[in-house]
């Protein structure tokens, strides 16, 4: 590690404005940050943490929607969304391991947008929106590619919005080393659509499977997907499974989904 300063805000108008210097960056969990910054791909001057913000921690329902501050851990999350959000709440208490989930937040998850990550397959399934201190952002807008998304120099995200689906499941085939899923597929049932978002298995990063969603907003059951087929053109090749194997995950998940959500 290099020698860096690190501030300690305790609202998000300091953050901000300490978030103005040179080579500052913020902190959420820092789960992918710090790994980056000991193998020197990433040189921040100053980190700006976020995690002393209260008001960027916890969750709230109102109206049929769950939001969930950006600050809050992945262990709240399983915790306190299980019994109005069940297929959310699995999700976090899936992700990595104990010390991973007492210390990485939704907030810093979404942002990064890791090609490989477990919550950002459930904002999209959901079509939830992306708060940042600066604006509202649809998740159809917010995820752009491999570790990219529409936030701006400097923005913050401050919250996700989560209209609460019906009925929802997640779907995580694990790479044992990482826990991060070789493929995952979130699945949110509403009254008039179905929302069907892969993770984990596109060069792209995540995306929704719109013909399973039609389908499945027509008939929701397993055999409304069962004729059919999933592109592996664009799909991750690597030593744990060719495109053509992530291609078929993407299908048997699903279906696996459909069957437990209903």
């Amino acid at each position: 590690m290099y020698n860096f300063e690190l501030v300690k805000p305790k609202t998000l108008d300091e953050a901000l404005a300490a978030l103005q210097g040179d080579e500052a960056q913020p902190l959420s969990g820092g789960q992918t940050l710090i790994p980056t910054m000991k193998q020197r791909l990433a040189m921040p001057e100053t980190l700006v943490s976020l995690l002393g913000i209260e008001d960027l921690k916890g969750i709230s329902i109102a109206d049929g929607v769950m939001t969930i501050g950006g600050a809050t851990n992945h262990a709240t999350v399983a915790r306190d969304a299980a019994e109005a959000f069940p297929g959310l709440a699995y999700l976090a208490g899936k992700i990595g391991d104990p010390a991973v989930r007492n210390r990485g937040t939704i907030g810093g998850s979404v942002a990064n947008n890791d090609p490989a990550a477990c919550y950002p397959s459930a904002v999209l399934a959901t079509g939830a929106t992306v708060v940042t201190n600066a604006r509202e952002i649809a998740a159809d807008d917010f995820f752009q590619g491999l570790f990219t998304t529409a936030l701006d120099e400097g923005e913050i995200v401050t919250g996700v919005k989560f209209p609460i689906p019906e009925a929802s499941n997640y779907q995580k085939f694990e790479q044992p080393a990482s826990r991060f899923p070789l493929t995952g597929v979130f699945l949110a049932k509403y009254a008039d659509r179905v929302g069907v978002a892969v993770t984990g298995a596109s060069e792209d990063g995540v995306f929704r499977w719109t013909e399973a969603e039609e389908a499945l907003s027509a008939n929701f059951s397993p055999d409304a997907i069962a004729g059919l087929t999933v592109s592996p053109d664009g799909m991750i090749g690597d030593l744990h499974g060719t495109p053509e194997y992530r291609a078929h995950l993407v299908k048997v998940l699903t279906g696996r989904a459909v069957k437990a959500a209903a």
